[in-house]
Formats: structure tokens, sequence, C-alpha cells
């Protein structure tokens, strides 16, 4: 496993995918719907960029594709269910924290609003 640190800062397209597992485990295609609805249409992830993304976090033990499946008839059976782990989600909360420093900094010398 990597060191936390040595992922930071993250990809956007990391960023988002785990954002996007943070609510529950989801294939491909829910994926990319679910990050262009949440940043309104600004990030759409092609397919490729998302599978790649997807392989590289799986080999850093960001995620691991799922063994659930949902009832036979709501699902396609050649779907893809990823989930976050333990891992995943610490790497997700020192990105925040390293963006959280970062906008305190830019506040400090008068560049950010107080409330974003």
């Amino acid at each position: 496993m990597t060191d936390i640190e040595a992922l930071l800062p993250l990809q956007p397209a990391t960023f988002h995918i785990l954002i996007s597992l943070g609510d529950g485990e989801r294939h491909g295609y829910a994926i990319i719907q679910d990050i262009a609805s949440r940043t309104g249409g600004e990030i759409k992830l092609s397919a490729g960029t998302l599978y790649r993304s997807i392989q590289r976090m799986q080999e850093q033990g960001l995620i691991v594709e799922s063994r659930r499946r949902p009832a036979a008839d709501l699902d396609d059976e050649r779907r893809r269910y990823y989930r976050i782990t333990d891992f995943g989600s610490r790497v997700i909360r020192a990105e925040l924290r390293r963006l959280t420093s970062l906008i305190k900094l830019a506040r400090a010398k008068g560049f950010a609003p107080e409330s974003i």
C-alpha cells in the first residue's frame, strides 16, 4: 500500500471518483453520471479516463471491485461495481485537509471570501 502523502495532491478524476463512491458502491456509468450531476455538468469523465483511473486507483488500494450485486432484475451482469476502501477514505480526508489549509492561506492573504 502507498503512503497517503505520496498520493497528494489527488488528480481531479481521482478526487471526484472517491467523492462519488463516498455515497456507496457504484458501477462505472453511474460514477460518470454522479460526477456530472454533482459538478453541474462541468466535469464529464470519458469512459477511457474513468477506467484508466479506476485501474490505477485499484492498484493504489483506494478502491476495490465489489462482489455484491443488485437483484438480477435490476442489474446488467456486465457491470462492475466499485467501492472505496478504508485507505481510500483516509486519502480523501487527507486531501480535504490539504485543500482546507490552502483556502485558509488564501483567506489570510485576502484572496478568498470568508464563506465558500
